[in-house]
């Protein structure tokens, strides 16, 4: 069932997703050359609780991490581990943060060191394709626009769209309904109403989008073993368009007009 939250409840989704981007901010200068990805976990665990929040993956259904680190081939969901990131990597960090029983969501993807033009287009243009994704976020449309505008986009850069993943929606729980696929067509699909929450999260690759599970049950990877990058806002839905929940806040003004109401990798691989 899709939730409609209230002002209040949105006031404590734009902390908790402010928190994440926070989080995103601090880890981006350990990004480099050396780090493991466990010690980037460390940190971001360490800087979520300093916020008063607590990091929303941390035993979410098992997960052992704070964040997911996902690098090159890895879609999403990487644990992270004894990796070392090496110059030419790309790393997809997606953190969640619980703040007084509501969640923020978000994943950016990062270039370690230096990045060959293929890993750099496929980050400019996912990148590209989230925000194409929320142009469709607004009162009176329905979730099939955002998935066929992302679609769109990826399919005219010749990337791959991930078809087993979603979105979803955003609330007291981390996942919600309703799903938001990164493909679809016009006109199709819920309906988007003001007060939703929403997570819009384009996965594309390089070549193949097909994917494939380790056994460690959570790290899914492109089959053919080609970059995948991430990008992910949750966002709130406003009468007059939408307000990104994990971006950076522009204090003291008004920020939303409302309607008048109250690592070791496993060689062991599987079709997803």
């Amino acid at each position: 069932m899709i939730t409609i939250k209230s002002k209040e409840e949105i006031e404590l989704l734009r902390e908790a997703g402010y928190i994440v981007y926070e989080t995103h901010q601090y880890l981006k200068q350990f990004i480099k050359p050396g780090i493991t990805t466990k010690e980037l976990d460390n940190l971001a665990e360490k800087f979520i609780k300093s916020k008063n929040a607590y990091p929303s993956f941390k035993n979410y259904n098992g997960y052992p991490g704070s964040i997911c680190t996902s690098v090159n081939q890895e879609v999403v969901h990487g644990i992270p581990g004894g990796y070392k990131l090496k110059n030419g990597d790309i790393i997809s960090i997606d953190i969640g943060a619980c703040y007084k029983g509501f969640h923020g969501d978000s994943a950016w993807s990062y270039a370690v060191g230096n990045i060959d033009k293929e890993k750099n287009y496929l980050l400019e243009h996912t990148e590209k394709a989230l925000y194409e994704g929320l142009k469709e976020v607004k009162v009176g449309n329905r979730i099939g626009d955002i998935g066929n505008a992302v679609e769109t986009y990826a399919k005219a850069h010749h990337l791959g769209v991930v078809k087993e993943l979603v979105g979803h929606g955003v609330g007291s729980k981390l996942h919600e309904d309703p799903d938001i696929p990164n493909y679809g067509k016009k006109n199709t699909g819920p309906l988007i109403k003001e007060g939703m929450v929403l997570a819009i999260e384009p996965m594309l690759t390089l070549h193949s989008p097909d994917i494939v599970m380790l056994d460690d049950d959570w790290t899914i990877e492109t089959e053919d073993f080609s970059p995948s990058a991430h990008f992910e806002h949750t966002v709130a839905v406003c009468k007059d368009g939408i307000k990104i929940l994990t971006g950076e806040w522009l204090n003291g003004k008004r920020w939303c007009h409302w309607s008048r109401r109250e690592d070791t990798r496993s060689n062991s691989r599987r079709k997803f």
